[in-house]
């Protein structure tokens, strides 16, 4: 399975390798690429249907479907990037199961066009509402690092892992690290004058207005965190991230996706049409 993995700068193919990097840090031409999020391999019988012992058949069957429809695109797509949620079981709840979804995940997605690099972002389900060391070091062990930055078509792509920003409670010098990375990161934009940077992460910073009152939100980001970082991204470069809200200032783009295993409504339905 092809993912970007390694911190720091590199070229989404080419393995880094210093020719390939420099030249995907050059705009050749227009390109696409591929986001979803929330596979979630056991979610639907696991929270919708109530069944205590949840398979994930359905979610193989929409993920089949996504790919075979991403392989059949022309142009073929630069990358497909999943943000998050990658599968329901959570590392430290329950590891068995968490590791027979995990092969099933990778299984799938190696139908992808071996053209078309797999890139995975973590989410909640992926290394626990409240991470742990082991949680995240398993996390690295299956799909790769869990923050890193890469190179495609003269674009800069920023993932990050935003449970950090959730709660970082347990895992305190990640956190640290994390956000000293991102600080460079972005400073190094700024100051080479990146024209085109954007960021993915699973949970979004707001929802419609990044003045919002969502004290209690499950689904963005704290404001603290918010206040913090937003400012920061305005000043570094027109960032867009990963219905679209666009902040008053104009200066961030925040495009938010629902599942690709949509479990609100009928199986299939929402790739059939």
């Amino acid at each position: 399975m092809k993912r970007s993995s390694e911190r720091g700068e590199k070229a989404l193919s080419g393995g880094g390798m210093g020719a390939q990097r420099e030249r995907e840090k050059v705009f050749q031409e227009p390109f696409y690429f591929i986001q979803g999020a929330d596979i979630q391999l056991g979610l639907i019988q696991r929270y919708i249907e109530k069944n205590p012992v949840p398979g994930w058949s359905k979610e193989l069957q929409l993920a089949e479907l996504a790919i075979k429809k991403v392989n059949a695109m022309r142009p073929k797509p630069k990358f497909f990037v999943m943000c998050g949620d990658l599968c329901d079981a959570m590392p430290y709840d329950m590891p068995l199961i968490r590791q027979k979804q995990e092969i099933d995940f990778k299984q799938v997605f190696y139908k992808l066009d071996p053209g078309i690099p797999l890139v995975c972002v973590c989410g909640n389900h992926d290394v626990g509402d409240q991470p742990t060391e082991d949680s995240i070091e398993a996390y690295h062990k299956s799909f790769g690092e869990d923050y890193f930055s890469f190179w495609c078509g003269g674009v800069m792509f920023i993932v990050i892992n935003s449970q950090y920003f959730y709660d970082s409670s347990q895992v305190k010098k990640q956190a640290e690290d994390h956000e000293l990375w991102l600080s460079n990161t972005l400073q190094t934009a700024r100051k080479y004058c990146v024209k085109r940077v954007i960021v993915f992460q699973h949970i979004p910073w707001f929802l419609h207005d990044p003045k919002e009152n969502n004290l209690e939100s499950y689904f963005t980001l704290p404001q603290d965190v918010r206040n913090k970082w937003l400012p920061i991204l305005k000043q570094s470069v027109h960032l867009t991230e990963i219905q679209t809200s666009i902040s008053p200032s104009s200066a961030v783009e925040l495009n938010t996706t629902s599942a690709l295993a949509n479990y609100a409504t009928e199986s299939g339905n929402v790739l059939k049409k």
